[in-house]
């Protein structure tokens, strides 16, 4: 524990449409075999995709807007209203929307704003998904997805450019880990504030991560970096919540 005993989260984020804005968040309630509270409610099909709202299974990734798949909507900046479930949507040289999720009219207002967004780049029909329950993750394993600053820190530094944090798009920052010890603590148990997680497997990630966060092209080439630098292609950790608790900006993040 002493390697860790110093550690603390840095940042909460969340991302109630898959693919979009990440949201920051002072305080999460992590709940037991729970996901992260407000994460990937939603998804933007690039369809048909084959999910079935009445019997909800995890699908590729790839069949939904996402920055694998379409790097530009990195440009779409999302907000959501939790308490009135509304959905603020802009980017630059776009009129400004909100809608009011789950109203047909105003997912169909959304679908045509995104279409109208992606042009060319939009090859099938959109269509906004909500999973009732269901979270539209990129693993089943990833209940809560935690990342490790210094192992971000560390491959800036070997890349000789900034990696902005943000591309990995994960719901717990942690500042005071070692650079990639994270890699070594499958099966073990975690303490995240008051919460209690275990860590279940490394996030192997993808060509999202080769996206500018701000700029929506692809500009690093993270895969090869992290095949080429440390032999894998890991960078975070997915954890499953095992006891609640509420988890603060500032709180202890420790091996148990």
């Amino acid at each position: 524990m002493a390697e860790t005993s110093s550690a603390s989260v840095a940042a909460l984020c969340r991302h109630p449409v898959k693919g979009f804005t990440p949201e920051p968040l002072e305080r999460a309630m992590l709940t037991a075999g729970q996901a992260f509270p407000g994460d990937r409610l939603r998804a933007v099909e690039v369809g048909p995709s084959g999910f079935d709202p009445r019997a909800p299974a995890h699908i590729s990734k790839m069949r939904f807007t996402v920055l694998a798949r379409l790097p530009e909507i990195a440009r779409v900046r999302t907000r959501w209203d939790e308490t009135t479930d509304t959905l603020h949507v802009s980017s630059e040289g776009a009129p400004n929307l909100s809608v009011k999720l789950g109203d047909p009219e105003d997912d169909r207002r959304l679908e045509d704003w995104l279409t109208d967004f992606l042009g060319e780049a939009a090859t099938a029909p959109l269509r906004l998904l909500g999973g009732g329950g269901h979270r539209f993750m990129d693993d089943p394993a990833g209940a809560v997805s935690v990342l490790n600053l210094a192992s971000v820190r560390d491959l800036s530094a070997r890349l000789g450019v900034t990696v902005d944090p943000l591309r990995f798009r994960a719901n717990v920052w942690v500042e005071g880990w070692p650079a990639w010890a994270e890699n070594d603590w499958v099966g073990r148990d975690l303490a995240l504030g008051e919460a209690r997680l275990t860590a279940i497997k490394p996030i192997v990630r993808c060509v999202a991560t080769h996206v500018g966060p701000e700029t929506g092209t692809r500009d690093i080439d993270v895969l090869s970096a992290l095949h080429d630098l440390y032999g894998h292609r890991w960078c975070g950790l997915y954890l499953s919540v095992g006891t609640s608790g509420a988890l603060t900006v500032g709180d202890r993040a420790e091996l148990c």
